[in-house]
């Protein structure tokens, strides 16, 4: 819905109408604040007048508050935007995608550069009915009212209150069920791990678990610049991972309260003193290690983009677009990739922190299917390297018929054990196994002297 330029005041009430048909559907708008005309005739040419776009901005964020949602704040910029639009076609959605990576502004700082005054506005709708808060979060879970659930668990979330939330959880749990429980549990985690935070405005707490080969750690570091470089990303996410690797029962130890409190110290660039990495050299204690970080997202809608678009249209049936499928095979070739240059591990799927374990079992459930023998020969190599301590392991494979055979021996010629598998039972084909061994130990085409 276009304003209208004739009537400023009309133009003000419309975007208050559409404000309060598009909130329950939104989490995060960023307005956008001009100084002065000139930068407004720059950046939004044809438009309505200065005054007039300052009283939507006060009118939308008053009323986008008033539902629940956050309000975020951008400083238009001439210069910027001029170096900005230099390799951009001049349309106006271009225009309006224009986004100030510098500085953001949310809370009382994005209300007074607004013109409002944070202690007159109208409160947040919320539940008005009696009991403890605790009570207050059930009824709201049990009811049909999603976004007034959302705003009471992040004040609760944001309060730091995890008793009541654990109170709230235990009184789901005696009324309707443990699994109802859990989802009451995976909701609020969900809403702890993302947050208007960090320099883009809205940031998320995301993790990378990595199934491990034996011996030690990979590298962290390389993993992460190879991930930043493999184009697997979407445009307009920034993803900062921690140096080192992490627990995946140390993530899902952490609270609501505690996974916002991690969420806030990375998306500030703090390291958190909640979520302590492994210790540098140690070998590994289980199969998987993780990758954390947080996930900057710089496509925070506008609110001019949504006054004249409307919300995004959904894919149908969640239908992958193009750029999702090129995302998607960019990041299998550099999974493809991580597991030749480190020694055989695995990343998984780039997922929220409340999603690990999740993600690891349906990676086991799917390896149970698919990787056949793997975990069988892994742990196979890993004993023989135990008996030889000291000492070079390699291995001697060879195939007959449908059967697969692995011989292993120190360098120095001593048997040390085989094994014989079905060629079923392998995770690629006989003609690439000898590839795959070499991630584990070395491979020889004859017994060694």
């Amino acid at each position: 819905m276009a304003p209208d330029n004739e009537n400023p005041a009309e133009a003000v009430r419309q975007a208050a109408r559409l404000v309060e048909e598009l909130a329950p559907d939104l989490r995060v708008v960023l307005l956008t604040h001009f100084p002065d005309a000139e930068t407004l005739d720059l950046m939004r040419p044809g438009g309505v007048t200065l005054e007039a776009t300052r009283a939507i901005n006060r009118a939308v964020a008053s009323e986008l508050l008033r539902q629940g949602v956050v309000v975020l704040v951008q400083r238009a910029d001439r210069a910027a935007f001029r170096r900005w639009m230099t390799d951009q076609p001049d349309e106006a959605e271009r225009r309006l995608a224009w986004r100030d990576r510098t500085q953001v502004l949310r809370g009382e700082a994005a209300l007074r550069l607004l013109g409002l005054d944070a202690t007159a506005l109208p409160r947040p709708l919320a539940d008005k009915a009696a009991g403890t808060p605790a009570d207050r979060l059930v009824r709201l879970f049990a009811g049909d009212d999603g976004a007034a659930f959302d705003a009471f668990a992040e004040t609760l979330i944001a309060a730091g209150r995890d008793g009541v939330l654990e109170q709230a959880v235990r009184k789901v749990a005696q009324r309707h069920g443990e699994e109802a429980a859990q989802d009451l549990m995976q909701d609020l985690l969900a809403l702890a791990e993302t947050a208007a935070a960090g320099p883009s405005g809205w940031a998320s707490l995301v993790a990378l678990p990595v199934a491990l080969p034996p011996g030690p750690l990979p590298d962290a570091t390389a993993l992460e610049q190879s991930l930043l470089a493999s184009g697997a990303l979407p445009e307009g996410l920034e993803l900062r991972l921690l140096p080192g690797w992490y627990r995946q029962d140390a993530i899902a130890a952490l609270t609501p309260g505690a996974l916002r409190q991690v969420l806030l110290d990375l998306a500030d660039g703090r390291s958190p003193a909640l979520l302590a990495p492994v210790e540098s050299g140690a070998p590994p204690e289980e199969d998987f290690a993780v990758l954390a970080g947080v996930q900057l997202d710089w496509t925070v809608p506008q609110w001019e983009e949504l006054a004249l678009n409307g919300l995004p249209e959904a894919s149908p049936d969640d239908a992958p677009t193009p750029e999702d499928a090129a995302q998607d095979a960019a990041f299998e070739r550099w999974q493809s990739a991580a597991f030749q240059a480190h020694g055989g591990c695995v990343p998984l799927a780039l997922v929220p922190f409340s999603e690990v374990e999740a993600e690891i079992a349906e990676f086991l459930e799917e390896a149970e299917g698919q990787s056949g023998a793997w975990p069988e020969i892994r742990d196979f190599i890993e004993m023989a390297q135990q008996e030889a301590p000291g000492e070079a392991v390699v291995c001697l494979p060879r195939a007959e018929g449908e059967h697969f055979h692995l011989t292993l021996y120190t360098r120095s010629g001593r048997l040390l054990d085989r094994i014989t598998l079905e060629v079923a039972r392998l995770p690629v084909p006989v003609a690439e196994m000898p590839e795959l061994l070499e991630s584990l130990v070395p491979v020889v085409n004859a017994p060694p002297a």
